[in-house]
Order: structure tokens, then C-alpha cells, then sequence
């Protein structure tokens, strides 16, 4: 394992014994110790009780986060015709039928939201095997594959996140970046986790919730009260 750096040392030094904080102990806290030369993202982690391999426990959604993210958001979108034209106007950023799906399967992904009109999913689903694996994929469930070209294209330059439970039941998710105001990064903090929370599966047995830390890109993570979060 190699050196500790000076910084991450200092780091956790400030987060001992700090554990089990409040939401808006936890932002004062990543953004006191967030000194990386660059604006560190804040990213969150959910640990849930729930198996996603199993469809009835899979957590999946999306959130608008009242304060953005701090992100450039490049948008891609399959349409034709005045959808792809509506697209364009919304500030889409890459706009295409056919010449995209082959720009895509020749491995050029210069976008991080993927957005498609229902007829055009039959081209989109041959880059499966693509943009799956990169939580990419267009999906219906998530506003992803909509005629509402403009509203979806808005929301995710507007700071929508969209969240999904990994194999291990683990949702996580960048909220912000370190330069937020506390307050405001606490607002997002909270939106995330009340929408995680409002995504609980039927099939989710147990307890939902069992851990929640944040973290900046460069620091430790610390651990965020459960009642704190949810407001019990």
C-alpha cells in the first residue's frame, strides 16, 4: 500500500471520533478538509438492505437536485426530424438517428446522459452492450425514453442525478462540488437521500437504510446519522 499523503493524513485526523454526524456536520466537515488543488466533487454512498439481482428489489430513479450539481452535463439524444430539432433547441449536445448509433459502436461515448424518442429505440438497442455497462442505456422508467425531448433534456442540464443499486446494494452518486455554500450542499445531500428513500422497492425486507457516508473526491468519508437524514 503506498504512502499516505500529507493532506489525507490531516483529513482523518479531523474525522476522528466524528462519525454518526448530522447531514450538515458531515458537509462542514468534507468541505473544511476537501484541499485539493482542484474543486473536489461531494459524493454520497447509500448502503441498502436490498439484493438488486432480484427485480423486486432493484432501486433505481432520478432526483433533481435543488442546487445542481457543479457538472457540465453533455447530453446526447436519438430523434428524427422535429425531435431531434426540439432537442437541439433544449441544448442537447449531440443529436443523431443512425450516424450516432455507428459513432457509438465505434467506441466515441463523448456524452454522460443518453436520452432517446420510443421509435428510435430499436437503433439504441443494439448499443446495449455499450451503454449498459455504462448506465447509459436509455429507460422509460427513468425519463430517459420520452417525447418530452425538451423536459428531459432541461432536467439533466438542469442537475438531475440519476441513481441505481449496485450488486452489492450500494447507491452512490456525486451531489455537488466542495465550493457549495454548506447549506446548500446540505439541501442536496437531503433531496438525494429523501428520493433513494421514496425508491424503496417492494420487495426490500428489513431495514432499507443501513449506512450513509460522504465524502469529497480526494478525503475520507464520514458517516451520516440515519434519523438525521431521514427526519425521525
Amino acid at each position: 500500500m503506498g504512502k499516505m499523503g500529507k493532506r489525507l493524513k490531516a483529513a482523518r485526523a479531523a474525522f476522528d471520533g466524528r462519525e454518526d454526524v448530522t447531514v450538515e456536520e458531515a458537509v462542514e466537515l468534507i468541505k473544511a478538509n476537501a484541499s485539493a488543488k482542484f474543486d473536489e466533487s461531494v459524493e454520497i454512498a447509500m448502503n441498502l438492505g436490498v439484493d438488486p439481482r432480484h427485480a423486486d428489489q432493484m432501486v433505481r430513479g432520478t432526483v433533481n437536485l435543488p442546487n445542481g450539481t457543479g457538472k457540465t452535463v453533455r447530453v446526447a439524444v436519438f430523434a428524427r426530424g422535429p425531435k431531434a430539432d426540439e432537442a437541439k433547441a433544449a441544448g442537447a449536445d449531440i443529436v443523431g438517428a443512425e450516424d450516432l448509433m455507428e459513432t457509438v459502436q465505434g467506441g466515441t461515448i463523448e456524452f454522460d446522459r443518453c436520452i432517446a424518442t420510443p421509435d428510435m429505440m430499436p437503433i439504441v438497442g443494439r448499443l446495449g452492450k455499450v451503454l449498459g455497462p455504462r448506465n447509459l442505456m436509455p429507460n422509460p422508467k427513468i425519463g430517459t425514453v420520452t417525447m418530452d425531448i425538451k423536459d428531459a433534456v432541461e432536467a439533466a442540464k438542469g442537475g438531475q442525478v440519476q441513481f441505481k443499486a449496485e450488486k452489492a446494494g450500494v447507491v452512490h452518486a456525486g451531489v455537488g462540488k466542495a465550493s457549495f455554500d454548506a447549506d446548500k450542499l446540505a439541501q442536496n445531500v437531503r433531496a438525494f437521500i429523501d428520493a433513494v428513500n421514496r425508491a424503496k422497492p417492494s420487495g426490500a425486507k428489513g431495514a432499507y437504510l443501513k449506512k450513509i457516508s460522504l465524502s469529497s473526491t480526494m478525503g475520507p468519508g464520514v458517516s451520516i446519522n440515519l434519523d438525521s437524514a431521514t427526519g425521525n
